[in-house]
């Protein structure tokens, strides 16, 4: 299977993009492109978290609730919430209630306002050099030398639900790695 497919319009697309059209949205404007500043990877971060074990058209869809939830995900005000605040977030419908993701989430807000440079600067210095497209599905992995290098960093440093496989998403999904499949019409660069 080489994981592209045609869609209705004509353009050649990751497999995985046509089951919606949030997913299609998704991977058209957003995956796989180089996205910098702290609060929108910060943002990216706690998502991918939230995502583990579950799909993530299930984020996406509660994405604007957990936008609303956690401010915007500006780490200076997440940094902040306290008890009340996780309680709020538990009764809250909308996003995943989950209370070790939220707790991770408030946790990794702290440190990520600690950090000096900041964490756009720490997570792309993870990045790869530029590679190949993967020409299939198959080829690409779950996990990378530079995941786990950046796992190991993030939870040197206090982070928490950050393991190898999340922080290969967070490449992904933040355009680190360029993952869309050979034949796929995005160009990361653009």
């Amino acid at each position: 299977m080489s994981g592209v497919e045609v869609a209705d319009d004509g353009k050649v697309r990751c497999g995985w993009s046509l089951s919606s059209q949030l997913y299609r949205d998704y991977h058209d404007t957003e995956w796989g492109r180089p996205l910098h500043g702290d609060d929108a990877l910060f943002e990216r971060m706690c998502l991918e978290a939230f995502q583990s074990g579950l799909s993530w058209i299930t984020i996406l869809r509660k994405r604007p609730a957990f936008r609303a939830a956690f401010e915007d995900f500006r780490i200076e005000r997440v940094a902040e919430f306290a008890d009340a605040d996780v309680e709020r977030l538990l009764a809250d419908p909308g996003i995943v209630r989950n209370r070790a993701k939220i707790l991770a989430c408030i946790a990794n807000a702290k440190v990520a306002r600690m950090l000096r440079p900041g964490l756009d600067e720490l997570l792309w210095s993870f990045a790869p050099p530029p590679r190949s497209r993967p020409r299939t599905l198959a080829d690409v992995p779950a996990v990378t030398r530079e995941s786990t290098a950046l796992a190991t960093e993030l939870k040197r440093r206090g982070f928490r639900f950050v393991g190898p496989t999340t922080a290969y998403a967070l490449m992904q999904a933040t355009g680190m790695v360029d993952d869309h499949i050979a034949d796929c019409w995005v160009d990361q660069r653009r």
